[in-house]
This record gives structure tokens, C-alpha cells and sequence, in this order.
């Protein structure tokens, strides 16, 4: 369709200063509303990632890529599981853990959480809670001595510093002759961690895990499964099936996504419902294109009959007007890609700007878990923008160019 002479008719006629200044301002109002609506969608998209790899990064440095257990929760030769996943190319590391709820008790104040037996020494190899201690340190935890590691909310709750005495209250109960007593065990809290999730920092304590297997009265030796780290995090459904496939028959393997599923599902609803409320914008500003080609046609409507009377065909004409509002819609939408990435790639200096220009702080660091606004560009978001952009201009110029192919030349010059 796009031969030399539509191609450079309709590059003229958009480069041409207009006699209808309000038909360039339309023009140029339709280029620059594209491109501000793929800046902004660009932008948001890459904060909506920064924020989900910040937050994943976050869960997955306390929680384990992979986990093996059994169906009825208890691994006794763990040891046997783990040198059998570690033969695994993609497996990093493994580290048994025994897992209770409990109610913990300090003074007047109680509150309950999730006790997690671990070896210090193996939970380095699956998790990056050793980095994350404010107070003491994993190594700190070591059997017979009943110690803890709390949350710093959690830790808080209580009102218990380093060095504090807090008693465990555990589902189990124990006969005696004076009736049945729930178990009662006395620990010193030695450390204190802050992953920046408020899941583990308000619910989580840390004990060795041989003190939280007599603390729930599991047998000497047995846990309730091995926590793994895997090489690529992305891999761990298939991975998780493999490993559970290559074990005898009763173990289960459970994965990240799978403990996390509600959440990530979450966030990528959200993701995909701001990518169709900032499209509409693109799609009103690219539709405003229709409104600029229609007074262009009807503008050119003696032009388009000379052409027509010169031999030019429907299909020529509509070519014009094609070439002139794709023109519109590629610089608008390279204008848009331009502007989103580099706007996204540098969130990190703009926003600091704009709060010390103002005086504001968009995520106060006492209210919000990630005070910061972290960016990260997926070029598969970045070329579908680009894509739905382009096509919705596109679509926008079919209409009036399908109407200046039908400018009938003895109508259009009677009063010329």
C-alpha cells in the first residue's frame, strides 16, 4: 500500500505548517498524551517490579527455595534426605528444620509464634536470617542451652531485651497427678533479627533444633523435613518434583511458590490491572488521533480531489492519511519508550528530588517496610507497551483515511 507517493505525501502533509493551527494542536496534543501515557505505564510497571522483586528477595531470605517432608510431618534419618537432594546439580544447599506453634510468655505480656528449630551451622547454606540479626548471632544457638532468637516486633510484643527469660507454652500437654498441664519451658532470648517482613519479624523465633525437638517431644534425630536452596529460584516447581520423584515413597515436596501463592498471585493481578487502566490512557490519547485526521481530511478535501483527478485511487488516498497518522503514533510512542525507560531507570535520583524539592516523604520509613522506591526494567514489558501502543494508533488512523478514500472529487471541488 505505501508506494513512494504516499509515503511522501503523507510524511508532507505531517511535517507541513497547517493553515488550521487548532488541527496541529490536536496533532501534536495526540503525540504528546501517547507518549506521556507510555511513560507512565512504563514507569509504574518497573516500580510494580522493583517492588515484587524487593518483597520476593525479602520472603525468600527466610523461607527455603524447596522443602522435603513426609506426609505425616516427620523425617527421622534427615540426613540420608539431604546428601540425597545435594546430588542434584541445581540443589546449593539443605538444612533440617523442626517447626511448632507456641505461645510465648513474658511478665504480663503473651503472645504466640511459629518456633523453628535449626542447625546454625547448615541454615546458613538456605536462608540469609544470619544476616539479618541486630542482636547476637545464629551461633549464639547451640543444644541443651534452651536459647532463643526473636523477631524484633515480636520481641517488642513481649517487651524482652537480650538476655530476657520468656516461657514457652506448647500445644503438647503432660499428665500428671495433679491433672493435665500444658508444657511449660523456661528460654533465654540471646538474639534479636529484622528481616523486614512483618510475617517474620512479629511471628517467628528461632530456637536449635534439638531444643525445639524435646520442646514438641519429637523423637531424638527426627525433624519435620529439610529446607533447600536451589540455583535458580524460577526452576523450583520442576525442580521440587524431580527431587520428590528421586525420594522412596511417602516423602512430598513443596516449593516457594506454593507456600507463597496468594501473595504473588496477588501482586501479579495488580500488576496486570494497572497495565489495563494505563493503557485506556494511551488508548484515549491514541484515539485522539481519529479526531486530528478528520479535520485533516476534511481540510484537504480539494487536495484529496486533485489527487484523485490525477489518477491517484481509493487505496492511494487512504495510504496518505495512513502514513501521516502512523507517523503521529511512532514518534509519540518512541518518544514514550524513551522517556518511560529513562524516567524508570533512574526513580532512584528522581524521586529523592522531588521529596527534598517538597519536603515530603512519599513511603515514610516508620509506616512502610520498604521506604524506597525500587525500579526494574523487564524489556518484555517494554516492547508489548511499545507493540499495544503503536497498534492502537494504528487502528485510530483506519477510519478517517477509510473516509478520505471515499472524498468523491466532483463533491469536494463544487465549490472551489
Amino acid at each position: 500500500m505505501f508506494r513512494p507517493l504516499e509515503l511522501f505525501i503523507g510524511l508532507r502533509y505531517t511535517r507541513a505548517k497547517r493553515r488550521n493551527h487548532f488541527i496541529s494542536f490536536i496533532s501534536l496534543t495526540s503525540m504528546l498524551g501517547i507518549a506521556l501515557g507510555i511513560t507512565a505505564l512504563i514507569t509504574v510497571l518497573s516500580v510494580m517490579n522493583g517492588f515484587q522483586q524487593e518483597l520476593r528477595g525479602r520472603i525468600l531470605s527466610m523461607t527455603a527455595h524447596a522443602t522435603l517432608n513426609r506426609w505425616n510431618g516427620l523425617i527421622d534419618d534427615w540426613r540420608m534426605v539431604r546428601e540425597q537432594a545435594l546430588r542434584h546439580p541445581e540443589v546449593q544447599g539443605g538444612a533440617p528444620f523442626i517447626r511448632g506453634e507456641a505461645m510465648l510468655n513474658h511478665a504480663s505480656m503473651v503472645s504466640g509464634a511459629l518456633i523453628q528449630g535449626i542447625l546454625p551451622e547448615e541454615e546458613r547454606q538456605v536462608s540469609d536470617i544470619g544476616d539479618k540479626m541486630i542482636r547476637g548471632s545464629l551461633d549464639d544457638l547451640r543444644p541443651g542451652e534452651f536459647k532463643l532468637i526473636l523477631g524484633k516486633a515480636l520481641a517488642s510484643a513481649l517487651g524482652v531485651v537480650v538476655g530476657d527469660k520468656v516461657t514457652v507454652i506448647t500445644p503438647q500437654a503432660t499428665v500428671t497427678p495433679a491433672g493435665v498441664l500444658p508444657r511449660l519451658k523456661r528460654f533465654e532470648v540471646i538474639g534479636i533479627f529484622e528481616a523486614g517482613m512483618y510475617e517474620y519479624d512479629r511471628g517467628l523465633a528461632l530456637a536449635h533444633v534439638a531444643d525445639a525437638g524435646k520442646l514438641f517431644q519429637f523423637p531424638e534425630g527426627v525433624v519435620s523435613g529439610v529446607r533447600l536452596k536451589l540455583r535458580d529460584l524460577f526452576q523450583a516447581p520442576r525442580l521440587a518434583r524431580e527431587l520428590a520423584d528421586q525420594l522412596p515413597e511417602g516423602y512430598l515436596a513443596r516449593d516457594w511458590t506454593q507456600d507463597h501463592a496468594s501473595f504473588f498471585r496477588a501482586v501479579q493481578i495488580e500488576k496486570t490491572a494497572m497495565f489495563v487502566i494505563l493503557t485506556l490512557i494511551v488508548a484515549v490519547a491514541a484515539f485522539n488521533i481519529v479526531s486530528a485526521l478528520v479535520m485533516v481530511v476534511t481540510d484537504k478535501q480539494a487536495d484529496i480531489a486533485i489527487l484523485r483527478t490525477l489518477g491517484a485511487t481509493p487505496l492511494s488516498i487512504m495510504g496518505i492519511f495512513i502514513v501521516q497518522g502512523i507517523t503521529i503514533g511512532l514518534v509519540g510512542t518512541l518518544l514514550g519508550l524513551i522517556g518511560g525507560v529513562s524516567l524508570a531507570t533512574h526513580v532512584d535520583v528522581v524521586v529523592p528530588f522531588i521529596e527534598s524539592l517538597f519536603g515530603v516523604k512519599f513511603l515514610a520509613p516508620d509506616v512502610y517496610l520498604i521506604s524506597d522506591l525500587p525500579s526494574q526494567v523487564q524489556w518484555g514489558d517494554v516492547s508489548t507497551i511499545g507493540l499495544v501502543a503503536f497498534g492502537l494508533a494504528t487502528l485510530a488512523t483506519l477510519y478517517p483515511a477509510w473516509r478520505a478514500a471515499r472524498t468523491q472529487p466532483a463533491e469536494a471541488l463544487r465549490y472551489e
